[in-house]
């Protein structure tokens, strides 16, 4: 169902992303769909034509620039030398960008662990972002200024998780609350990655991890009406 394709970020350099499209895409909405530390591999794309089979344009930029794991160690390495300022204001609003100049009047950006981290930073600084989704991830609250954020925010959080703790959502809530943002987060009874159908119970990567069927189906199910609303 997808492509790749190749951007231009606002500073002028290349980057490539996968491309998933609707079989009408002309005027479809947009969304750029930002991985996990894993990289940009067959389950982000797989999110990415679930997206487009649902009416969106669904770019997923390749953050790692090639590069994906399945081992945690590695995953971690190629996570924490990544500039998640950069990738913020260049490579997600590229993104944004490219989907806006080609015909998707609006878009949206969503993201999973550390693509969740980066969907809350991107709300605070791409402002052509029409609307957000991170799913249990969040950076640093004191990289988070909501007077900036203008888009509207869905957030998916799990209870249980022990990468990002839900003492940390609460904050970030408490934040968005002070500044009189439009949001709305749902807490699941989960582990982290609980709607990462490769973390199958038997079969994780990491015992912090586990999917979570029903939660995954009813956070989908959030996200589609809400994308719905903000985008269409």
């Amino acid at each position: 169902m997808g492509r790749s394709v190749s951007f231009t970020r606002p500073d002028g350099h290349t980057l490539s992303g996968y491309l998933a499209e609707p079989a009408q895409p002309a005027s479809a909405p947009g969304l750029v769909v930002i991985q996990e530390w894993w990289g940009l591999n067959d389950q982000i794309r797989g999110v990415a034509d679930r997206m487009a089979a649902a009416g969106y344009r669904a770019l997923v930029p390749d953050l790692y620039r090639g590069k994906s794991t399945v081992e945690a160690e590695e995953a971690h390495h190629l996570m924490s030398s990544l500039n998640f300022g950069d990738a913020a204001t260049q490579d997600v609003r590229g993104a944004v960008m490219f989907l806006k100049g080609s015909g998707s009047a609006k878009v949206g950006v969503t993201g999973f662990c550390m693509g969740g981290a980066l969907t809350v930073l991107a709300a605070v600084h791409v402002r052509e972002v029409d609307a957000g989704v991170p799913w249990y991830g969040l950076p640093p609250l004191e990289y988070v200024d909501a007077s900036l954020i203008t888009a509207p925010l869905l957030g998916h959080w799990a209870v249980r998780d022990e990468v990002f703790k839900i003492a940390d959502v609460d904050a970030l809530e408490a934040k968005l609350h002070e500044a009189g943002r439009r949001f709305e987060f749902h807490r699941y009874d989960c582990k982290h990655a609980f709607a990462n159908e490769t973390q199958t119970p038997g079969h994780e990567t990491l015992p912090s991890l586990g999917y979570d069927a029903a939660a995954a189906a009813l956070a989908w199910q959030r996200t589609e009406a809400f994308l719905a609303r903000e985008l269409r």
